[in-house]
């Protein structure tokens, strides 16, 4: 079993707190679990909620020695961290434990030096926070999440639930993954680079967004679709779908479509058998050449050493 130590920072964000233990306890590989989920604090017993209602954690911070991944959630402290946390986190990290933290738990992570010299993010809301008092750290402002191998970092809220399905498909595959999305009902693997937040909060004056659009595309993958046909499916301009797609998405349409399609041949190198010329074929993304030059470009692998790297048949 893989344990997953989630560390609370008083006073707490509760839904960054809900995230992992939401998550990892659904992951099942074979029919079987595999990953333990427990949660540790400074000083066990009750800790202050940032967003919600105080929370009781049993264990301290010496779950932190056991830990294969340890998580930082979100708090309201960003400033003058527990030395005993900072401590603790360096010892975990030199240990070879993944270290990760959701929202302001990159504060958290920076003040114990683990972020210097590597790129990372937060909730965007505090970004130039973070810039003025870590210059040393390579901020990404703007995306969901950055995976820096051993260090992984995430914007706020939501971002947590698209990092540790990140982390799923890391470790188990992209079937396992889209499994557990399904699960949670959320995005099955969106992008780390995709935009934290989108143009128009609200649907369009239309009142209806394009979700019914991007389903209809996600069935035709393997089809030439066009801006024109999609417009068309959307019964608006095309001038008028990039607006709202750019939006809704935070990309272009064409720029969406290409990620579907390779996240689609991502899954099939890892679940499958079937020739990379097919794959390509099958995903949308024409020939063998073609899925090569963007996977490379994307993931800076070849599709048969990405499917050497994480296939889990």
């Amino acid at each position: 079993m893989h344990r997953v130590v989630v560390l609370a920072v008083s006073p707490v964000t509760t839904f960054d707190l809900a995230i992992p233990e939401m998550v990892f306890p659904a992951v099942q590989v074979d029919g079987e679990p595999v990953y333990e989920v427990v949660v540790c604090t400074a000083d066990p017993g009750i800790v202050a909620g940032y967003t919600g209602r105080d929370v009781v954690v049993d264990h301290g911070l010496d779950l932190l020695e056991l830990a294969d991944t340890v998580i930082v959630t979100g708090t309201g402290t960003r400033i003058e961290a527990d030395a005993r946390v900072l401590t603790a986190l360096r010892a975990a990290a030199a240990a070879g434990a993944r270290i990760a933290s959701i929202c302001t738990g990159a504060f958290v992570l920076a003040q114990a030096g683990l972020l210097e010299g590597r790129p990372a993010t937060t909730y965007w809301l505090y970004s130039a926070e973070m810039r003025e008092r870590f210059p040393a750290v390579d901020l990404h402002p703007d995306v969901l999440f950055v995976d820096d191998g051993q260090i992984l970092t995430s914007a706020g809220l939501a971002a947590g639930l698209d990092l540790c399905v990140h982390i799923v498909r890391r470790d188990h595959g992209a079937a396992v993954a889209n499994a557990v999305a399904r699960l949670a009902v959320v995005a099955p693997i969106r992008p780390g680079g995709q935009a934290q937040f989108i143009e128009t909060p609200v649907p369009p004056e239309s009142g209806t967004s394009l979700a019914e659009t991007r389903a209809w595309a996600l069935r035709r993958l393997d089809e030439p679709l066009t801006l024109r046909e999609l417009a068309a499916h959307a019964h608006v301009s095309t001038r008028t779908l990039t607006r709202r797609f750019r939006a809704e998405t935070g990309s272009s349409p064409l720029q969406w479509l290409l990620h579907q399609r390779l996240d689609r041949a991502r899954e099939l190198l890892e679940v499958t058998d079937l020739p990379v010329p097919e794959i390509a074929r099958r995903s949308g993304l024409g020939t063998a050449e073609s899925l090569r030059q963007h996977l490379t470009r994307r993931h800076g692998l070849t599709p048969t050493a990405y499917r050497t790297a994480f296939s889990r048949r």
